[in-house]
């Protein structure tokens, strides 16, 4: 499983997440920060193969 780092917008400490297939996307997902718990959006899009993640707090 493949895996891309992820800043929280709230405590903006890095962790991994587990990215879709590159047929998947572009996609959104709900997600809780790993170390603060608090809510993000994480979004996910593809350049050929490789898929990479942004993660927004949910006011933005």
């Amino acid at each position: 499983m493949d895996t891309q780092p992820v800043t929280c917008p709230s405590c903006f400490e890095e962790f991994s997440v587990a990215t879709p297939p590159p047929s998947e996307t572009p996609c959104e997902v709900d997600y809780d920060c790993e170390i603060c718990c608090r809510p993000m959006i994480i979004s996910f899009e593809s350049d050929d193969d490789f898929v990479f993640a942004a993660a927004r707090s949910l006011d933005d």
